[in-house]
C-alpha cells in the first residue's frame, strides 16, 4: 500500500478529511457516552454489570440474532444462487422483494409480521397448539429474520455472480455431481462473500428494535430493555447498558475482522 504524496494526491487528501467528518460523527455521539459511563464515579455501570437481567438480555440478543443468521443462510443462499445464475421473467422484482425490509419502516414490519405469526394470523392461529411467536422467543427470531436477511441474500449473491460458471462445468466434466460442483467449488470461492453477509446479517438482527417490540416486547432483547429502562428511569438506568452492548459489540466484531482478516492473508497465500 503506497503512501499517501501531498503532492500529487491531493484529491485523495480531501476525500481522507471530507471521510474523517463521517468517522467524527459515528464516533464522538459513542465515545461521548462510553467515556462518560467509564469515568463516572456513579454507581449504574457497576450495578449494569451486576446485574442479571441485563445479561439475559444481552446473551438473548446474541442467541436470536444467530438462530436468525442460521435460518437466512439455510434459505437465502440457496435463493442468491439462483438469483445470481438465472436469468428469467420477473428477476427484477424478485430482487426487490428481497429489498422491501431495508425499506419498509420497522414498526410496519412488526405489524406486518404480528397480522402473520400473531395468534390469529395466517400462520400463527394454525401454529397456536405448537408454537407461539407473540411476546415469545420465535417471535423474535422472527423479526430479526426479516430485517436482515437481505444483507445475506444480496452479499452472497455477488459473490456467485463474480465466479465463472465455467469452473462449475469443468468440475462437472471431470465427475463431480451438480451438488458436488457447488460444494467443492462454488461455495469455497464465495465463502467470504457468504461469511460478510452473514455477519452483517447477525449484526443487524442484533441491533432490531422497532419490529421487535411489536411482535415480541417479552422477553427482552437489549434494544428492548434499554428503550424499557430510558422510559423508565432516564439516562441514568438505560446509558450504562447501552455501553456495556457497545463493548460486547465491539469485542465480538474485533474478533470477527481479525477472524476475516486471516482469512484474506490465507486466500492471497
Amino acid at each position: 500500500m503506497q503512501r499517501l504524496n501531498p503532492k500529487h494526491d491531493r484529491l485523495l487528501i480531501l476525500f481522507l478529511v471530507l471521510g474523517l467528518v463521517i468517522l467524527a460523527f459515528i464516533t464522538t455521539p459513542l465515545l461521548e457516552m462510553t467515556a462518560g459511563q467509564l469515568t463516572s464515579n456513579q454507581p449504574g455501570m457497576r450495578d449494569a454489570i451486576n446485574d442479571s437481567a441485563v445479561w439475559r438480555s444481552i446473551f438473548l440478543t446474541m442467541y436470536t440474532a444467530f438462530v436468525a443468521t442460521v435460518i437466512a443462510f439455510v434459505f437465502g443462499v440457496p435463493l442468491a444462487y439462483f438469483l445470481a445464475r438465472r436469468d428469467f421473467p420477473g428477476k427484477g422484482i424478485v430482487e426487490s422483494v428481497v429489498d422491501i425490509p431495508i425499506i419498509v419502516p420497522h414498526t410496519v414490519a412488526g405489524i406486518a409480521l404480528l397480522t402473520v405469526f400473531g395468534s390469529h394470523g395466517l400462520i400463527g392461529c394454525p401454529l397456536s397448539s405448537v408454537i407461539r411467536f407473540r411476546d415469545a422467543v420465535p417471535g423474535i427470531v422472527a423479526a430479526m429474520l426479516f430485517v436482515s436477511v437481505p444483507f445475506l441474500v444480496n452479499s452472497a449473491r455477488e459473490g456467485f455472480q463474480s465466479i465463472d460458471p465455467r469452473l462449475e462445468n469443468v468440475a462437472r466434466s471431470l465427475g463431480a455431481s451438480e451438488w458436488g460442483a457447488f460444494t467443492r467449488v462454488t461455495i469455497p470461492l464465495a465463502a467470504r462473500h457468504i461469511l460478510i453477509g452473514s455477519i452483517l446479517c447477525w449484526a443487524r438482527a442484533m441491533s432490531e428494535f422497532g419490529a421487535v417490540i411489536v411482535i415480541a416486547y417479552y422477553p427482552m432483547i437489549a434494544p428492548t430493555l434499554i428503550y424499557e429502562r430510558y422510559i423508565s428511569y432516564g439516562l441514568s438506568e438505560s446509558s450504562p447498558i447501552a455501553v456495556l452492548m457497545i463493548v460486547v459489540c465491539l469485542v465480538i466484531f474485533v474478533t470477527l475482522r481479525l477472524i476475516s482478516a486471516g482469512w484474506r492473508q490465507y486466500d492471497r497465500e
